[in-house]
């Protein structure tokens, strides 16, 4: 992502100077972001696996139900808003699930 400031010619220089060192920490932090996804999709792609080679359902509801709980508590003590945090959870679960069926199809059908 490129940093751009987009203000009218009057902006002040250090302003823009402050709007630009801003915008390059969440640039950085949208990067770390993305890598620890990555990461955790890699752990959970083991998980699939391991749950498709012994027959696991791909969804655990009880342990998803104890994340959301941790993380909101993590977010609230982070002083993120939890129904922010438990909505992002939500959507990686649901993405991690789908993984799971779909490595543990490949493994019915021998794919695998």
């Amino acid at each position: 992502m490129t940093t751009s400031n987009t203000a009218g010619p009057e902006a002040d220089p250090a302003v823009l100077d402050e709007l630009t060192r801003l915008r390059d920490s969440i640039d950085n932090i949208d990067a770390a972001v993305v890598h620890m996804l990555a990461e955790r999709f890699k752990c959970t792609q083991q998980v699939g696996r391991l749950k498709a080679e012994h027959r696991l359902p791909p969804a655990d509801p009880g342990r998803e139900a104890r994340q959301i709980a941790r993380l909101r508590a993590l977010a609230e003590s982070a002083k993120l808003d939890p129904a922010f945090a438990e909505k992002f959870l939500t959507f990686i679960i649901a993405e991690v699930i789908r993984h799971h069926e779909s490595i543990a199809d490949d493994a019915a059908g021998g794919t695998a």
